[in-house]
Parts: structure tokens; C-alpha cells; sequence
């Protein structure tokens, strides 16, 4: 296949990007570099099978012409990550949403029109939907924000808007596309400098810092290992009966994020402090974070039929692996 990345310098785009030049496919990668770096390219930017194009997708000229190329598109291209939602919360939506509308637009107009995966968020299930709070979040489950609480959720309607969007697409014009929520996607290459709480944890821990709690730390979240997301992806892509839906991307495996934090400090081996920080000193604001938040995932195994690989303590002693390991080579 010609597969089109946008955002494909990101996390989760530059394992998308691995995923299918090791399978033989030829990759075309859009990111302006304001959130990925090359640094998650550098292993194939001189591969046969692929090429970078540093451009922005609201602008480069370029777009039209290399969505009418491609077999399939994943659409990771976002401002992500909670410290810049904060920070920069107009931004965050009209980039969000403006790159999706441009992007299918490209894609409708191309002569034949490829299998498109957008990427959505876990954000937009809001202030939790459900009755009960151990319950699942269901992709059927309506949906709550309070718009004036905090700037937290122009993310989450940022990413409703992109789903709208794709499902408008679909609906209107056929397109295959198809919006998956991700549900904390963690592994190789993802970046804590904007607030993910997984490489925080690890860089803290194995530099024998003490690691920063943010909130009282008996929020809950699944986490998910990308190397299973980018093999998730794959299969929803080439199931048909997925287009025109809205699906839960993640794992069930359930922890707190104190838990979290004792896990990774247990893994990495060294007894550093566990330290709790006001939501207001690390945001500088008021901030409503969410006590809970596990996938429904039966739609995604009835289109996929995936059984996952990764459980999180093996990510975890993987991460921390990784770590020491390039420490050890920046220092050596």
C-alpha cells in the first residue's frame, strides 16, 4: 500500500510509520514538526520506501496532490497534550479542527478515495456519562462538557468536531473513513513535555528524582501499548464493516495513577519519593481532572478480532529499558 501519515513525527504517527515500511509498504509522512520530532523519523528518512514532508497540513499546497497517491490515511496531526491545551486553548481548536476538514477535503476530492483513519480521543466522553462509576464508556453513551469549567475540554470538543466531521464525510460523500477514541496509548517514543503522565513517571524514576503525583492519585486510567494500537489500526483499516463508525482504541487493564507510580518506581528499581502536587501548581490554574476512565472495547474486537500483546508491566520494564539505555549512550 501508499500509505499517507499526517502527524507521522508524532508518537503514535512514527510507530505507524515503523509498522507499515516493516510490513513493505511505502509511507508518505506530513508533520511540521511543532509537536513530533525528526528525531522519531531518523531510522528511515534515507529508507526507499519513504518520504517526509515538513509542511503544515492547513497550508502546504502539496496536500491535494499526495492524499490522491495514497491507499490509506491516518490523520494523527493534532495539538495534543494537556500542558498545551491549557496553555493554548484557542490554538488547540482551530488547528484541531481546521487540519480534519482540509485533510477529508482533499481526500473526497482525489479520484479514488482511500481508507481513512482519524484520530479522536478518549477526551470526548467529558465529565464521566455513566451511572456507575466502575462502568465502561461505551461509544453509544451521550456525551456531557461544560465548556466554561475549563479550557481542559476545547480539546475534547476539538476532537467531537473531527468526529463529526468524519462521520458527515462518510455519511454525505461515502468515504471510507473510519474515528478512533484513543484510550492513553503509551510505549517507545512518546514525550512526557507535554504532560503524559507514562514517560514523566519513568524519566523521574530511573534519573532517581522524585516522582510527581499530580492530584491525590486515585484517578484510574487503562492504558495501552502503541505497538498493539498500530497493529489495531491496521485491522480496522482493512475491515470495511468499520467505516462510518466512531470506535474505542485502548486496554482494559485498569490502574490508579498512584499504582501507576509505585509500579514504575518498583520496575525501575530505585526507592525515590512519591510526591503529590495540587492540580493548581502543576497547571497554574483551576483544573477537573477525571477519576475514571476505562474503554467498552466490544466493537473494536468484534472489527478486529485482536487479542492484545503488550500487558503493562512489560511496557513498563521495556520503557524503563529504553531509557537507561539512551542515557547511558548521551552520557557516554
Amino acid at each position: 500500500m501508499k500509505v499517507l501519515i499526517t502527524g507521522g513525527a508524532g508518537f503514535i504517527g512514527s510507530n505507524l510509520a515503523r509498522y507499515h515500511l516493516e510490513a513493505g509498504d511505502e509511507v508518505f509522512v506530513v508533520d511540521d514538526l511543532s509537536t513530533g520530532t525528526i528525531e522519531n523519523l531518523k531510522d528511515w528518512l534515507d529508507h526507499p520506501g519513504f518520504k517526509f514532508y515538513d509542511q503544515d497540513i492547513l497550508t502546504w499546497d502539496g496536500l491535494y496532490a499526495v492524499a490522491a497517491r495514497a491507499d490509506r490515511v491516518y490523520h494523527m496531526a493534532a495539538m495534543v497534550g494537556m500542558f498545551r491545551v491549557i496553555k493554548e486553548p484557542i490554538r488547540v481548536m482551530a488547528i484541531n479542527v481546521a487540519g480534519t476538514e482540509r485533510l477529508l477535503r482533499a481526500i473526497h476530492a482525489a479520484e479514488h478515495n482511500p481508507r481513512v483513519i482519524v484520530a479522536s480521543s478518549s477526551e470526548v466522553y467529558g465529565e464521566n456519562p455513566c451511572k456507575l462509576p466502575e462502568q465502561a464508556l461505551d461509544e453509544e453513551l451521550d456525551l456531557n462538557f461544560h465548556a466554561n469549567r475549563s479550557l481542559r475540554w476545547n480539546y475534547a470538543i476539538s476532537k467531537l468536531a473531527d468526529e463529526a466531521l468524519s462521520i458527515s464525510y462518510a455519511k454525505q460523500h461515502g468515504l471510507p473513513v473510519t474515528a478512533v477514541r484513543f484510550f492513553n496509548t503509551v510505549g517507545p517514543g512518546q514525550t512526557g513535555r507535554y504532560g503524559m503522565v507514562v514517560p514523566r513517571f519513568v524519566r523521574q524514576a530511573v534519573n532517581n528524582e522524585a516522582i510527581t503525583v499530580f492530584g491525590e492519585g486515585n484517578q484510574k486510567r487503562c492504558f495501552c501499548d502503541v505497538r498493539d494500537t498500530v497493529r489495531i489500526l491496521d485491522l480496522l483499516g482493512g475491515n470495511q464493516d468499520a467505516c462510518g463508525e466512531v470506535v474505542n482504541v485502548g486496554n482494559q487493564q485498569e490502574i490508579s495513577i498512584m499504582g501507576l507510580a509505585e509500579k514504575v518506581r518498583e520496575i525501575s528499581g530505585n526507592h525515590v519519593d512519591i510526591v503529590r502536587i495540587p492540580y493548581e501548581e502543576a497547571y497554574g490554574m483551576d483544573f477537573t481532572d477525571i477519576f475514571h476512565r476505562k474503554p467498552e472495547l466490544s466493537k473494536m474486537l468484534r472489527l478486529t478480532d485482536y487479542q492484545h500483546r503488550w500487558d503493562l508491566d512489560d511496557t513498563l520494564e521495556d520503557l524503563v529499558a529504553r531509557y537507561r539505555a539512551d542515557r547511558k549512550t548521551v552520557n557516554s
